[in-house]
């Protein structure tokens, strides 16, 4: 259901409540909100398919703002609020946003950009700060009521530009005026996850991340509550678990590590019983890190593979995980087809190649017809680089990106493979191997890491670490070199921006 049938059958019930101070914002809250930012949207000229921009950190006026703006069929991109000025100012421009909104806290990253964003008109979500417009004042002005020709509107997400600039992902298809149409998030959490209107919902990643904007609309599609947090805080997210019994839950490995990393004591003093469903997705989940959460939480882990394209889905439930570990599972939306490098020989069961998907909804990279015809071959299917094979029972497995791939003396080596045998030393925080320039083997395996403990960064712990992959690797795949460092410069998604670690090297 659209939210304002939501509000009709279940007004006082609590859409969003905001895990830090416990406010909540009842469905009939939310409804009349978002209607009076479609309203005041009306009231800007921005009418259907007009293209704006948010560059917002996970405001309490976030969902709301959305709300409005997809039902006013407008065409949002959501800025990653960690960008610098001028990585800000290239999306909004790139994205021909006529509407810029962002918050006291995030317009002086804005200030110097305005010659760079010249279509664009900037507000301030929260107050008044000029020279932009104020948004707060103007929406006082607006009605509650829905706006005349309301329509379904649409997200532009940019591609996280790990390997090179981001690129907008256009979805095909027109505006439509069918609000109540079933979306693919909505059939994802009923269908897969079980989820229904009486689930309780939190996901600490910020809502500018194409997986937590798109699931809370559905989870409020579906009815349900969802908890927002400004930010993940390993700690907090166990207390909120339990204060809000909550039952629905998204994350990434990175969040999965730093719970497990707290001690024993601090963990047992929370209650976790409500959980039914912890998904997660975003990055690789090394098969270690998921048997040690399922220890401690039980068997209620579900995984999906996906992307901002929303090209192709895959997903498994915990007990087919059990059986077939490190698999991100058989295809829900589309289906998997594994090619060779060429992208065109499709490739037997058990063979490594390219993940394709075919029968899925097409779509395109922004104003780059070049990066677009490079993510489907001659027969259509559509890739997002990665790299894996599929087995008898036709559940895939990833290996890798083919953009991180490294080629040492000939020989193809996947990073991934190398982090998940590192990430089993006790003394590893965190790593990243990608390939160096090397005269002799044209690339040698580097690995970057950061240790639990500064202190033992050094020759020792590097020695320690040769002598505890030597066995399990073969000597192509060992590193040739280690480096330490305090911290690896990752999304807050969890995602690895390696493009900035091998632009080091």
């Amino acid at each position: 259901m659209h939210l304002q049938e939501r509000a009709s059958l279940t007004p006082d019930k609590p859409a969003i409540i905001y895990g830090e101070t416990g406010e909540c914002v009842s469905f009939a809250e939310l409804d009349r909100r978002s209607n009076r930012v479609a309203q005041l949207f009306r009231h800007l000229d921005c009418g259907p398919g007009t293209h704006i921009a948010v560059f917002l950190e996970n405001h309490r006026d976030f969902l709301p703002l959305i709300w409005g703006a997809d039902r006013s069929g407008l065409v949002y991109t959501l800025v990653p609020s960690r960008l610098t000025g001028p990585e800000a100012s290239y999306i909004v421009d790139d994205c021909d946003a006529r509407i810029v909104i962002t918050s006291a806290a995030l317009a002086p990253v804005l200030v110097p950009e305005q010659a760079n964003m010249p279509k664009a008109r900037i507000f301030v979500i929260d107050g008044d700060l000029p020279p932009f417009g104020d948004w707060a004042a103007l929406l006082e002005t607006m009605p509650a009521g829905p706006i005349p020709d309301q329509c379904q509107g649409r997200d532009m997400l940019y591609s996280s530009g790990t390997t090179g600039r981001p690129k907008g992902i256009v979805a095909r298809g027109a505006v439509t005026s069918t609000l109540s149409e079933p979306t693919r998030g909505e059939k994802l959490w009923r269908d897969t996850f079980g989820a229904s209107g009486e689930i309780v919902y939190m996901s600490p990643a910020p809502l500018y991340h194409a997986a937590a904007i798109r699931h809370a609309l559905a989870i409020h599609r579906l009815g349900g509550t969802v908890i927002q947090v400004a930010r993940f805080d390993a700690e907090a997210m166990l207390s909120l678990i339990g204060r809000y019994r909550v039952t629905h839950s998204q994350w990434v490995p990175t969040h999965f590590s730093r719970m497990l990393k707290l001690p024993a004591e601090v963990r047992a003093r929370y209650d976790v019983g409500s959980l039914r469903c912890a998904v997660h997705a975003a990055a690789p989940c090394p098969v270690p890190l998921k048997y040690a959460m399922m220890d401690w939480w039980g068997p209620i882990l579900h995984e999906y593979y996906s992307g901002s394209e929303g090209s192709g889905l895959t997903a498994l439930g915990p007990q087919e995980w059990l059986a077939h570990p490190g698999s991100v599972g058989t295809a829900k939306f589309g289906k998997v087809r594994i090619c060779g490098f060429d992208g065109e020989e499709e490739l037997a069961a058990g063979e490594t190649g390219l993940v394709y998907f075919s029968d899925v909804a097409a779509f395109e990279y922004h104003k780059d017809p070049g990066k677009t015809a490079e993510s489907r071959n001659s027969q259509g299917w559509v890739t997002l680089g990665d790299i894996g094979h599929v087995d008898d029972d036709g559940y895939l497995y990833l290996t890798d990106r083919k953009s991180f791939m490294i080629i040492s003396g000939g020989v193809n080596v996947y990073p991934q493979e190398v982090e998940n045998m590192l990430l089993e030393h006790p003394l590893v925080d965190d790593v990243a191997v990608i390939g160096t320039p090397d005269e002799d083997l044209g690339e040698k395996v580097t690995a970057v890491i950061v240790p639990s403990r500064w202190e033992d960064a050094g020759e020792a712990l590097a020695a320690e670490l040769t002598d505890f992959v030597r066995g399990r690797l073969s000597p192509v795949k060992r590193p040739k070199a280690i480096h330490f460092r305090r911290e690896l410069p990752r999304e807050p998604t969890g995602k690895l921006m390696k493009r900035l670690l091998r632009s080091e090297y």
